[in-house]
């Protein structure tokens, strides 16, 4: 099988050339015409410059640089659809999945699998990083199911013919999990090692990951709509309860229920569940808002030299655009 290896880049000038000095190995291994496609994902240090020069020294490397931050998954989007082998492998700029791990993900795919996650054996992460990771799981589940969202990273490898299921999405909100479950449900998840971060910090911060959970619940499920409808329904019947309470009780003794602090905390129960409910329809008016906008997920600046011609281009043929 030949591979494509797709790295979305961010402030990693200082962590790419021993990146590479590791893949580059194991890909001349597994697949002498294993292609590198590393995304620069809008860095702010010299991390072009040193996919520039990798392309260089690397004939493997291609380089896309995109106009702006996009976003991690943005960026893989892009990677994914200009990759040109049969298996894209994705994996993080930061070594904390080892490249020589890439073999596992691969004798897992065979021939019963579409998508193999890497599964942690330890995280080598912080408390709350690991907390706002396991939220994130959780909101992918509502669109990926339990069993496959339990095993989630960016570590993964799978079919690119997979890629035609999503060929045509738009949009800002991307989540390559999510899309993945668009062509196949042919999941599994391999044990791998995960090491510590040896050169920079992580920008996947605990805010990014729970923002990125609630995109994930409301770009591409509809869970909070039904836990809205829930919630509406629950607090109906509660209502319901208490106007049979305050009835019953006036027809008995004769009164009503005295005391303002019942009824304002009933009428603040009741004007809080509205509140969240309107909040919740409004995070989907929102991104309907933004669909409909057709703003593009990322822009590309430009490319490492002149590649070759996709397969079925003709030659004086523009590429496809990624």
């Amino acid at each position: 099988m030949t591979v494509s290896v797709v790295i979305p880049v961010y402030n990693s000038a200082a962590s790419l050339p021993l990146l590479m000095e590791r893949l580059q190995p194991v890909l001349d291994h597994l697949d002498p015409g294993a292609e590198v496609i590393l995304v620069n994902d809008g860095s702010r240090d010299e991390s072009w410059s040193v996919i520039e020069q990798l392309a260089q020294r690397y004939r493997s490397i291609r380089g896309i640089n995109l106009m702006r931050n996009s976003g991690q998954h943005n960026a893989l989007l892009c990677g994914i659809r200009a990759a040109r082998r049969e298996i894209v492998v994705t994996i993080d700029d930061d070594l904390q999945n080892p490249p020589e791990e890439i073999p596992k993900l691969l004798t897992a795919l065979g021939d019963q699998c579409d998508v193999v996650y890497g599964r942690p054996a330890t995280e080598q992460h912080g408390l709350l990083r690991d907390l706002a990771s396991y939220v994130t799981k959780l909101a992918l589940a509502s669109a990926m199911g339990v069993a496959t969202a339990r095993h989630v990273s960016a570590f993964r490898a799978f079919r690119t013919a997979l890629r035609q299921a999503f060929s045509a999405f738009r949009g800002p909100f991307v989540s390559i999990d999510v899309l993945l479950t668009w062509g196949t449900t042919r999941f599994t998840a391999v044990t791998v090692r995960h090491e510590r971060r040896a050169i920079g910090a992580s920008t996947y911060t605990v805010g990014r990951l729970i923002a990125h959970a609630l995109n994930m619940m409301t770009g591409f499920s509809v869970r909070p709509l039904q836990a809205a409808s829930i919630l509406g329904f629950v607090f109906t019947l509660f209502g319901g309860g208490v106007l049979s309470f305050t009835l019953l009780r006036y027809w008995i003794s004769g009164g009503g229920i005295p005391g303002f602090p019942f009824l304002a905390s009933i009428i603040s129960i009741f004007a809080g569940a509205q509140l969240f409910a309107l909040g919740i329809i409004g995070e989907y008016l929102a991104r309907m808002h933004f669909r409909m906008m057709d703003r593009l997920p990322y822009t590309v600046r430009e490319r490492t030299a002149a590649e070759p011609l996709a397969d079925g281009a003709k030659a004086g043929e523009p590429a496809a655009p990624c």
